[in-house]
């Protein structure tokens, strides 16, 4: 009886209270109910699955299921997309461009205007624009994180010149195409002066943050034009957000003279956010990261403070994103109170706001109002003199400053990417009613194009100046045997060290071991990569000099892991390619098993056509991650050493089995091995390589020279 005690309560609480209910139901409907008309339910009279389909619609046509809808297209648009533009190496941030306007009436609306119409209803567009206006105010607030006042200080003389430069000129040649597309072009109640201000604003744009991650991408921020690209793009966002602001207040005032108590009241914010905010937030920032976190009050007190300096500067007229850029800016720039602050809110940011940004500017981009041959060459001429006059002014000065050429047009060509923050720029200009449909589809053609050309100019330019001495420090002689290690966190780091110490330990200046270390491009912070570089590589520098081991550092930013390890060791003329393979996720659960079961059928086709036409055999031994390493491996021209940790304390003695007269290359990484730190072979001949094999008799020969006892067999 006391076992089933509790679920006799549980029948008699719950069954008597719900009798309970219903009788007391019953009575109301019975006797309070007299005399009252009910109206009927639009429901009633029909059958239940009629009334059920119609209830459904219904459910499905409310506000905020449309917005729910909006938003679930919207992220795998934009992450299909993505990972399109990371296969062609091109930035995110341009699939995301791309899919705003897949999604807006230039496509999706003009081919499937029906569904079009059900998904994005012109009702709902005013939700998407207020949720992404948030994202943006978080985004620029973050992107004013990112910009180092203290590195941009110490830099401030070539790359103020350089910066100023690149946009000085785009401004101007914007001006005079203002002056030849304002008469086709003119908005109702813009004057001339407010045009030709934000078309000259709209070509000077660099985006900071697509720059940022180009550089950390591509390795140059370790070239000595690294910090100096960063710098310029950093004292052009500052500039241009100033100039805009200024822009803002003439064509809200109407006039320069109208306009000059706006800017007044905008440099009095800004002395005020500077000299009494930055340094009161300074002191709270430096009683809380002593701590080692941020509590949830003063994330709200930052949060806060946020809104209302995006408040302040709309409220005086120079629009909510310079206050949250200007409110980045300011911060702290301690890298643990940045870290622990941008890792609250950035995620969010750039999966969930900023697709609905991206969407929202391609619903209002009609390329569709191109129809004419002329209209298309007045795009063509807008691309054509924003490129020129971004590209000649960043040239032109770098040049000044004694840059090389190939220096020079690869500053030029950072420069010239404008990505979001272009967008952001025109759709201010939009919104102002100071740009038109056509010229605003013009400007988000450009915008695309500018960005999208920044990779395949950069490849361009290493081609062209292929011989130029002076760029890169990290090219090697050839002569040299060269080892690239591959790991993904400090333990790996040490045991492909140790491992390839293995192979070099007596012949270091004859011989070259670089250890590459990736992280993905979800970061947006650069000193918070500095610093993750410098927490993994420590530990690793403290191994080698306890092994006497020298290696060269290569710390890269990727979207495409893989990818990268097979570029880098393809052309960067290694001899020798190390990597320790991870444990999948799939291993060691039901769950695991069967999502593992789901990847190998999904990939069959990809490995029936490598098994045909590119055949590359790693033996019958099951490894970890096989899928990943086998791409790693079909991809590689150089040989591929995969190292599977089973509790790795040094190299001593090595069990090598030799199961295909293939195998007979092995010999030259055991003669390697036995000669460089006297480590002993144990040989499972199974198909007699030393009597079919010159060249691993040579090599067995080679390990006994060092020492007999180095070598035996089965």
């Amino acid at each position: 009886m006391r076992k089933h005690r509790d679920t006799i309560f549980y029948i008699l609480t719950i069954g008597g209270f719900s009798a309970l209910i219903y009788l007391v139901i019953l009575a109301g409907q019975n006797n309070l109910q007299k005399g009252i008309h009910v109206v009927s339910s639009h429901f009633a009279g029909k059958d239940p699955w009629t009334n059920f389909l119609d209830s459904l619609s219904e459910n499905v046509s409310v506000s905020i299921s449309v917005l729910l809808l909006q938003i679930i297209i919207i992220l795998i648009t934009i992450r299909i997309s993505g990972w399109l533009c990371k296969k062609i190496g091109q930035p995110v941030v341009i699939g995301e461009i791309l899919s705003g306007v897949v999604l807006g009436p230039s496509l999706l609306g003009h081919y499937f205007p029906g569904f079009f119409g059900h998904v994005f209803p012109a009702h709902s567009l005013g939700s998407i624009q207020m949720l992404s206006q948030i994202g943006l105010i978080l985004f620029m607030f973050i992107v004013g994180m990112e910009l180092n006042l203290k590195s941009v200080k110490n830099r401030a003389g070539n790359a103020l010149l350089i910066s100023h430069a690149s946009i000085i000129f785009p401004f101007t040649c914007g001006v005079l195409l203002a002056y030849l597309l304002f008469p086709l072009y003119e908005t109702k109640n813009i004057n001339f002066l407010s045009f030709s201000l934000f078309i000259g604003i709209s070509m000077s744009i660099t985006a900071f943050p697509v720059l940022a991650r180009i550089v950390q991408e591509r390795g140059i921020h370790k070239t000595h034009i690294g910090p100096i690209v960063i710098t310029c793009a950093a004292v052009d966002d500052i500039t241009a957000w100033c100039i805009l602001a200024a822009v803002i207040a003439i064509v809200k005032a109407g006039s320069l003279a109208s306009s000059f108590f706006v800017i007044v009241l905008a440099v009095i914010y800004v002395l005020v956010m500077l000299k009494v905010i930055r340094p009161f937030i300074q002191r709270i920032a430096d009683a809380q990261t002593d701590n080692g976190k941020l509590s949830r009050s003063y994330i709200a007190f930052f949060v806060i403070l946020l809104l209302l300096s995006s408040f302040t500067t709309e409220a005086i007229g120079i629009h909510a994103l310079f206050g949250a850029f200007l409110m980045g800016v300011i911060m702290p720039k301690s890298a643990k109170f940045r870290s622990l602050l941008t890792s609250k809110m950035e995620d969010i940011v750039l999966i969930v706001f900023l697709p609905l940004f991206f969407v929202f500017t391609g619903l209002r981009t009609q390329i569709g109002l191109l129809n004419d041959i002329s209209l298309w060459g007045i795009c063509l001429l807008i691309t054509v003199v924003a490129i020129l006059g971004k590209l000649i002014g960043s040239t032109y000065a770098a040049r000044f400053v004694r840059y090389s050429w190939k220096e020079s047009l690869t500053i030029g060509t950072l420069m010239n990417t404008r990505g979001l923050m272009e967008l952001v720029v025109l759709n201010i200009g939009y919104d102002l009613g100071v740009l038109s449909p056509e010229i605003f589809a013009m400007m988000v053609i450009m915008a695309l194009a500018t960005t999208f050309m920044t990779s395949p100019m950069l490849n361009a330019i290493d081609r062209v100046f292929k011989n130029d001495k002076r760029e890169d420090e990290t090219l090697r002689s050839g002569e040299k045997y060269r080892i690239l290690c591959f790991f993904e966190n400090v333990a790996a780091g040490k045991r492909l060290l140790n491992l390839s110490n293995a192979f070099v330990k007596n012949r270091q200046q004859e011989s070259e071991v670089t250890m590459m270390y990736l992280t993905s491009e979800n970061t947006m912070d650069s000193d918070n990569l500095e610093e993750e570089e410098r927490n993994m590589f420590s530990q690793v520098k403290v191994e080698a000099k306890r092994i006497s081991q020298e290696f060269s550092p290569m710390f890269a930013l990727t979207s495409e892991e893989n990818s990268r390890i097979v570029k880098v060791a393809n052309d960067g003329a290694y001899d020798f390619l190390l990597l320790e393979v991870r444990a999948s996720v799939f291993d060691g659960n039901l769950l695991g098993s069967i999502l593992n079961l789901s990847s190998q059928l999904f990939h069959l086709p990809n490995r029936l056509i490598n098994q045909i036409f590119r055949p590359k055999r790693i033996g019958s031994i099951r490894i970890p991650n096989e899928e990943r390493i086998l791409k790693i491996i079909s991809k590689s021209e150089i040989p591929v050493g995969i190292f599977v940790d089973k509790g790795f304390h040094g190299v001593k003695t090595v069990f090598m089995p030799v199961l295909d007269e293939e195998d007979a290359f092995l010999g030259d990484y055991m003669a390697r091995m036995a000669s460089n730190a006297y480590i002993r072979f144990t040989l499972l001949d199974e198909v007699g390589i030393m009597d079919k094999s010159i060249e691993f008799i040579r090599n067995v020969r080679e390990v006994k020279a060092v020492n007999p006892y180095l070598f035996s067999s089965w």
